[in-house]
């Protein structure tokens, strides 16, 4: 089960000379307007929602240019860039909002999973703005808000349903029960696809080839290149046959790596974007890591089935979301096997499946 108890958090907030309140919201007499910061990663978001789950305002910084000008998230960088925007993007948010902080009634961050020194920079700006502001303090779970973040879209999104969260940091199956409650299926044994695609796009120098790709993650420049490419070109290993959920992205990417290796060594260059072969590489690469994801997701499936543990449903859902599951190619495999298995896919728009406030903001408002 997922729970909101971050050390780090407890750590922030119980020195000393901090005084914060804790508690919901939700019990008022009237809909809550809530405050969402999210600084988990290398995205620095901020959102105000009402308890109506309209998005009054949102604005969000992303560090992308540089993580993929860096090979990847460099921790420090990341902080300094938090600290930098995190005023300015709380109060453009809180600005389009038309709102004032007198109008905010909680605030919700980030608490965990994430990288530590990233987290910290959120946690400490909003602790400090509870205490000018005497608003009570929220911490929420950055995987439990992007399970949840369908039902602020379809409000038919009952509990129980299967979700499947896949992002640079993290690959998770859980039956989500309700908002607190998750029963955790799988998660990878290694890296997470999003780091696996990463690897493989910057072994590929992909970003070098057009300047508009030093924007792209490498997920979507693995995506990219992919089309028109034979997913069956190359031949990729099964990475883990347990029997069990869980997941493993490392041996895909380094075999990804050795398969460009060789050709470096035969060719005496690099796999070139007018070479068939760079497009058939990174079309089997993907193919492979959905492949796998697939397998681990119908085992999910069967397992509900056999333990009846989404019983009293009337219908079955998969809710897809994190940065990955933006993948088009992904999204329609997805697709065919929820068609196979009598569940309806479920996914938020691809704005919404990346780090966001708004997601921060409605795990409260939900």
């Amino acid at each position: 089960m997922l729970r909101n108890n971050y050390s780090l958090f407890r750590a922030v907030t119980r020195g000393p000379n901090v005084r914060v309140r804790f508690r919901s919201v939700s019990n008022q007499n009237f809909p809550p307007v809530i405050l969402g910061i999210e600084t988990s990663c290398d995205d620095t978001g901020a959102a105000v929602i009402d308890g109506d789950g309209n998005i009054l305002g949102e604005d969000l910084c992303s560090q992308q240019s540089y993580s993929t000008r860096f090979g990847g998230v460099i921790p420090t960088f990341a902080k300094a860039q938090h600290k930098l925007k995190i005023d300015a993007v709380v109060r453009n948010a809180i600005q389009r909002s038309g709102c004032s902080l007198q109008d905010i009634d909680a605030i919700a961050v980030t608490t965990k999973p994430g990288l530590p020194v990233c987290l910290k920079v959120g946690v400490d700006y909003a602790v400090n703005l509870c205490r000018s502001t005497k608003k009570p303090l929220i911490p929420i779970h950055h995987m439990a808000a992007h399970a949840c973040t369908i039902r602020l879209l379809n409000r038919n999104a009952s509990f129980p349903f299967l979700a499947l969260l896949l992002s640079g940091g993290h690959s998770i199956l859980t039956l989500v029960r309700s908002v607190n409650d998750f029963l955790l299926l799988g998660s990878t044994l290694d890296i997470a696809p999003g780091e696996a695609f990463d690897k493989v796009a910057r072994r590929l120098q992909l970003c070098n080839i057009k300047a508009e790709n030093e924007t792209m993650s490498g997920g979507h420049l693995i995506e990219m290149y992919a089309q028109g490419g034979d997913p069956l070109a190359f031949q990729f290993p099964y990475p883990i046959r347990r029997r069990d959920c869980n997941f493993s992205f490392s041996g895909l990417a380094s075999a990804a790596v050795r398969y460009i290796e060789k050709h470096e060594l035969q060719s005496g260059s690099v796999i070139r974007e007018d070479c068939g072969k760079l497009m058939d590489l990174c079309a089997s690469f993907q193919h492979a890591v959905f492949r796998h994801i697939a397998k681990r997701l119908l085992r999910a499936m069967t397992y509900l089935e056999m333990k009846a543990l989404q019983a009293g449903n009337d219908t079955k859902r998969l809710v897809v979301s994190g940065g990955v599951a933006s993948n088009s190619y992904f999204r329609q495999g997805l697709d065919y096997v929820c068609q196979n298995n009598g569940y309806e896919l479920l996914s938020p728009p691809p704005s919404l499946c990346t780090d966001n406030g708004v997601m921060i903001a409605w795990s409260q408002v939900m």
